[in-house]
């Protein structure tokens, strides 16, 4: 049940409703309106507030979930953004979190999830919501990534966060940087690798490269996890015995990977140059480059999962929203959206190409 249109059918969860979520994705959404079709999914009329209080010439226009079951998505336009109805329990107060809302938080995924894997969405962008907002709610999360692959059956995703220039053509070889693990104690990591884990890390690394950024032969370059990349063993043997044997492993399948590299020296323009993708070990290893190069404007993506989502790389920005409506950089939800349409388009070339 495709949108009636030629562009994409973006979803757009407002997140955290105390925080920049909401303006970002409502400027976001109406500044590339026709760029994609974009469907904002929250409180209806919170939404409406926050949407006349950023600019009175934004118009939104409201359904329940149940009117979206039963007749699909509307025919698009630029007049006006559309909103799937997902209603607060407790009324809003800008930087002041409040457990009270944390379910209808977590139901605007849930609305989201089941568009995309029932294809009337064609992806997921995700404003940034408070975990503890929704533990404090009775619920045990631990995030998008995970809640994500848990609704949708998938047994291993991969966090990858890409720089601005993914989304402009005149940048072959943008930085992207996938991790190995996520968020663990730095004291954890070490224990939570293994080869068979690492190789299937860079199998779905390879297989999203491909199919959601349309890239023919993706080349992986592998980061150590010590000093130096464990300096012959001197410094660990975690390089020896788990990186490089998984690095073998995949190129043995045909995938072009490569290290491992020391991750202090890796992050240069003589290496990069031609590189699609870094694999960094863990969290503050690969993300602190990144995040120099481009924060505000980076894009966080989840790959291994059946559907496309991509989501901004900063966080609530609680004490932003107190300051009241114009404080929030919409930067990073503009490219989250950007990138999910261009994910979008090269699936949709793909599947042409292969019929």
């Amino acid at each position: 049940m495709q949108a009636p249109t030629d562009r994409p059918a973006v979803a757009i969860t407002c997140g955290e409703p105390a925080g920049i979520g909401p303006e970002i994705a409502i400027r976001a959404a109406w500044r590339l309106r026709a760029e994609a079709s974009c469907i904002l999914i929250g409180d209806a009329a919170f939404l409406a507030q926050t949407a006349a209080a950023i600019d009175p010439a934004i118009r939104l226009s409201a359904l329940s979930l149940q009117a979206v079951r039963n007749n699909g998505l509307p025919r698009f336009d630029d007049a006006r953004l559309t909103v799937i109805d997902s209603p607060l329990a407790a009324v809003v107060t800008p930087g002041v979190l409040d457990p009270r809302n944390g379910r209808a938080v977590l139901q605007t995924l849930d609305i989201a999830i089941e568009g995309a894997t029932e294809k009337w969405l064609d992806a997921i962008v995700t404003a940034p919501l408070q975990k503890s907002t929704i533990n404090d709610a009775g619920i045990a999360f631990t995030g998008h990534t995970e809640y994500l692959a848990d609704k949708t059956g998938t047994p291993q995703v991969v966090m990858l966060l890409a720089a601005a220039g993914d989304n402009d053509d005149n940048d072959p070889h943008p930085l992207r940087v996938a991790l190995a693990t996520t968020h663990l104690p730095l004291k954890d990591v070490p224990a939570a690798l293994n080869t068979a884990g690492l190789l299937r890390t860079i199998e779905i690394i390879h297989a999203d490269l491909q199919a959601k950024f349309g890239i023919v032969k993706p080349r992986i370059l592998v980061t150590g996890l010590n000093p130096h990349a464990g300096e012959g063993g001197y410094l660990g043997r975690e390089e020896i015995d788990i990186i490089a044997p998984a690095i073998r492993a995949a190129q043995a399948n045909g995938i072009d990977a490569r290290g491992p590299y020391p991750a202090d020296t890796l992050f240069q323009p003589k290496y990069l140059h031609d590189a699609d993708c870094v694999l960094a070990m863990y969290h503050d290893q690969g993300l602190p480059v990144l995040k120099h190069a481009s924060f505000g404007r980076g894009v966080n993506i989840t790959l291994g999962l059946p559907i496309i989502r991509t989501s901004v790389d900063h966080g609530t920005a609680l004490d932003l929203a107190a300051q009241g409506i114009g404080h929030a950089d919409d930067g990073s939800m503009i490219e989250a959206i950007k990138m999910a349409v261009r994910m979008v388009r090269a699936v949709q070339a793909s599947r042409k190409a292969s019929t």
